[in-house]
């Protein structure tokens, strides 16, 4: 059987991968060098970002350029955000295959339509939705036993022709059920749920929710009963927030997250209120025979996460970069995850500037112990990623990395 270390994917289509100088915090977390049978890729959540340009992508860009054909050189897995606001459509699905060619090895993930998960019926996530949730509990169990037409037969047929061209090539890793923080777990919402998992179940699924009322064994078996994995999420840890949950080790001291008092003042959380792995209630997908685990990474931008303010860009949620020892802990989540499901992906959504993209590639790093291939660009701006880069710079710069020059 092959070592952990030596079946995490990302890079591989780059160029060769060098062992890290010491460094304990380049080195692999305890366990990477650990028997598994499953693949793990990591990469970032979408890629049509215009803050990108000069920070991921080169700028400006050669002719015939095409985001997703330049990271699959760095990366064997994306996460296709478009499809959440859009479904799908089966043109670009088979343009996008053809992109991402040269790298045999990658697979996308996608997100479902936010028509299945973010209907009016939820409320933004704004922690006022009690309300809201409690006039639409009617309309959830139409939704459930089928007896409404929101979503309808053809809403899941143009949602399933173009993840089926991804399927049938055998490029869909996975289907996101991203569910809002409004959504509360209630017998109508579980109803709900359940009805999303059996209409959708020949697709390799995950469930995220952001809410910790879904924190229940009875929860976790139901997702493994449709076997679908139950996304473990990195998020504010504002009032009721989903908490992660543990693999080895508890949070790092220096990285434990803040709970929102009534009065909406920020306190630390203490070890007691981290999710613990316990034998009463298992790792979410640890099954030996789930087909996938599922990781996401937002980011910890407490100030902006449920903010109102029209005058904060919505890009500032993302704005967040990980430390490596913010990114320890999460190293040993995908580790165990690793452990159990026969694929696993982790996805970091802190996209801003190209935040997580350096953060993959430093998760990359660490689950392998290797140095990787580094997006040129990138690597002017994010100094910190020259400790992990097994290339030197295609050319020498007058400035200091990571300061933008003016002019």
């Amino acid at each position: 059987m092959e070592k952990l270390a030596e079946r995490v994917s990302g890079g591989s289509a780059g160029g060769r991968a060098e062992p890290t100088d010491p460094d304990p915090a380049a080195e692999p977390a305890s366990g990477a060098q650990t028997a598994s049978c499953s693949e793990i890729r990591v990469g970032p959540a979408g890629w049509s970002y215009p803050d990108w340009a000069g920070y991921v992508y080169p700028s400006p860009r050669p002719k015939g350029f095409h985001e997703a054909t330049y990271l699959a050189e760095f990366f064997d897995t994306i996460e296709i955000n478009t499809s959440f606001y859009s479904p799908l459509q089966p043109g670009h699905a088979h343009q996008w295959l053809e992109r991402v060619a040269a790298n045999p090895r990658f697979l996308f993930t996608a997100k479902l339509w936010q028509k299945f998960t973010h209907e009016t019926f939820f409320e933004a996530e704004s922690g006022t939705a009690a309300a809201l949730a409690r006039s639409s509990s009617s309309k959830l169990s139409r939704m459930a036993s089928g007896s409404t037409g929101i979503p309808s037969a053809e809403d899941e047929r143009v949602v399933r022709a173009g993840f089926d061209v991804l399927r049938n090539a055998g490029k869909l890793g996975a289907v996101l059920l991203q569910f809002p923080f409004s959504f509360h777990r209630t017998s109508e919402t579980t109803a709900y749920l359940t009805a999303v998992l059996k209409r959708f179940a020949d697709y390799p699924l995950a469930v995220e929710v952001r809410h910790a009322s879904w924190d229940d064994p009875e929860i976790f078996a139901l997702l493994r009963e449709h076997h679908a994995a139950f996304c473990n999420i990195d998020q504010p840890i504002i009032g009721k927030s989903l908490l992660p949950r543990e693999g080895k080790s508890l949070l790092p001291r220096e990285s434990k997250p803040l709970l929102q008092r009534e009065d909406r003042s920020m306190e630390p959380l203490g070890p007691q209120s981290i999710l613990p792995s316990d034998s009463r209630s298992p790792f979410p997908g640890e099954d030996p025979e789930a087909p996938i685990g599922y990781i996401r990474l937002h980011g910890r931008r407490y100030d902006t996460w449920f903010s109102e303010d029209p005058t904060i860009p919505p890009h500032e949620r993302y704005n967040y970069l990980y430390s490596t020892e913010e990114l320890t802990p999460w190293v040993e989540r995908i580790q165990s995850a690793g452990e159990h499901a026969r694929k696993v992906f982790a996805i970091t959504n802190n996209h801003y500037l190209g935040k997580g993209v350096v953060n993959a590639l430093q998760l990359i790093s660490m689950l392998r112990g290797v140095k990787v291939n580094v997006p040129e660009p990138l690597r002017a701006q994010y100094p910190e990623l020259e400790k992990i880069a097994s290339r030197p710079p295609e050319k020498p710069t007058l400035f200091p990395m990571g300061k933008e020059s003016k002019g």
